[in-house]
């Protein structure tokens, strides 16, 4: 019975933490929320120990900031820990885009096209949402193909405030367009074995998140943490 009740209690707890993740990345609790044990258990109809659980998981995550005797907060926006994630991506992304143009299945070249198909249509829509997942659907086919599925671990670990960042930049900026060419034509590099060409677009393409950052800092500086 106590391994059942285990088992239930840590099924609930991932659960809460997926959920919880996934609004503070999608800005849907924004930095600075604050946020109750007792609010979220009651949102989620569980237990306060799953909840207190997933609470102690994304502050590992610097996602929230547990102060005690003072409650706990979604965390702020580090510009630092935005700029570390987005230079891990980069290497690690540049080196894996080099790896498929010299092999990838066609069953990862077709599962790209047709991510790129739905990219399109979700630029038509402007369904933001959509467009981040996809977006991160997109490069984590690249690292299967490459039989690098263990990176691509690594990198989630450290995406949380970048992805952040992107979610924000999606929501206040207009033309997506060049989002899309980008995984087009990065698609059509690896087809043709262009290791240089593939490694500059995706260089490009990873760029366009620090280079955004500055100008969400100025437009939304209560979501940032201030510069060490």
């Amino acid at each position: 019975m106590k391994e059942l009740l285990h088992s239930q209690s840590g099924s609930a707890g991932n659960s809460v933490y997926a959920q919880l993740k996934q609004q503070i990345v999608s800005m849907e609790l924004p930095p600075g929320t604050a946020l109750s044990e007792k609010e979220m258990s009651v949102a989620f109809q569980v237990s306060r120990t799953p909840v207190r659980e997933s609470f102690v998981r994304l502050a590992q995550e610097g996602l929230l900031l547990v102060l005690p005797q003072r409650g706990t907060r979604v965390s702020l926006i580090d510009p630092d820990l935005v700029e570390e994630a987005r230079f891990m991506r980069e290497q690690l992304e540049r080196a894996v885009i080099r790896l498929a143009c010299q092999s990838l299945p066609a069953e990862h070249l077709a599962a790209m096209d047709n991510n790129v198909e739905q990219q399109r249509e979700s630029l038509q829509k402007h369904d933001e949402e959509s467009m981040f997942a996809l977006d991160e659907e997109y490069h984590r086919i690249l690292f299967d193909g490459c039989r690098k599925l263990g990176t691509w671990s690594v990198i989630q670990q450290m995406n949380a405030h970048l992805n952040r960042t992107r979610i924000m930049w999606l929501k206040t900026d207009p033309h997506w367009d060049h989002l899309y060419e980008q995984h087009r034509q990065m698609a059509e590099a690896i087809r043709m074995q262009d290791e240089n060409r593939a490694d500059q677009i995706m260089q490009a393409h990873l760029t366009l998140s620090i280079a955004s950052l500055s100008v969400l800092q100025e437009k939304f500086p209560h979501f940032f943490s201030a510069v060490k």
